[in-house]
């Protein structure tokens, strides 16, 4: 099976690279690795630039916004299976695509997912949170939960049929896409119980009191518009789960 990633950066010079080689570095062959730029300015674009054709597609212009750039990747893409990997992320070893080439072809499934950690900017070793998404099913949208978006890797053929990304969202467009795929459209899934993805803290969906706002209103906009039924009391329910995310670390 071939595996497309994409990365999508804007001015991130000091993580890209962490990123590239994340998925140089894998030990499985049949990858196409996609990197879209949103006209940078700050050395990206020569660093992406310095791995020559170990990228196999490189675009660098405007976009109209993170899930903008997105679509640009997805629609890029050749793959059998598409996997997203944000510019600040890296795979936790050499051996993830491996393993989720092998989820695919065991169950038989249309989408794979797994665990992620958050680690510090400044110490990438040290986790300070840790997102199981072990307990999930598609119920777990009404209350804020979605599998970790960074980990989540689906059939080219899904995008096709349901759909690609909603720019109208500003944070939550990753969430409305779950929630077309695995709740309204039911695709199957399947969960490997293992973080396989190392996230940065601090970007637009992580941090701030004010961005946790718009980003529930968002996801309650997103279960609504996929017949699902919630309210703000259940969104902010997670929250004390999330707590223990820092404990289990």
């Amino acid at each position: 099976m071939k595996v497309s990633i994409i990365t999508v950066v804007w001015n991130n010079a000091s993580t890209i690279k962490d990123a590239i080689d994340s998925v140089l570095s894998q030990i499985y062959q049949n990858i196409e690795y996609i990197v879209v730029d949103g006209a940078s300015t700050d050395g990206t674009v020569e660093i992406v630039q310095s791995y020559g054709d170990k990228i196999s597609k490189f675009i660098s212009e405007p976009d109209k916004g993170l899930y903008d750039a997105m679509n640009k990747g997805i629609a890029l893409t050749t793959g059998d299976i598409v996997g997203i990997l944000n510019s600040d992320d890296f795979y936790i070893d050499g051996n993830v695509i491996e393993r989720v080439v092998k989820e695919f072809e065991e169950k038989g499934v249309d989408s794979v997912f797994a665990d992620l950690v958050f680690v510090k900017p400044e110490n990438i070793d040290k986790v300070v949170r840790y997102y199981d998404s072990s307990h999930f099913n598609p119920s777990k949208f009404a209350y804020g939960w979605m599998p970790a978006h960074p980990t989540f890797f689906v059939k080219r053929e899904i995008y096709e049929k349901y759909g690609v990304f909603k720019t109208d969202y500003k944070i939550a467009a990753d969430y409305e896409l779950l929630t077309r795929f695995l709740a309204k459209n039911k695709i199957s899934y399947s969960y490997i119980k293992d973080p396989i993805v190392k996230m940065r803290i601090g970007g637009a969906s992580t941090s701030g009191i004010k961005s946790n706002y718009f980003l529930n209103k968002e996801i309650i906009r997103a279960c609504k518009e996929n017949g699902i039924s919630t309210n703000w009391m259940k969104v902010l329910s997670k929250y004390p789960k999330k707590l223990l995310g820092l404990l289990n670390k």
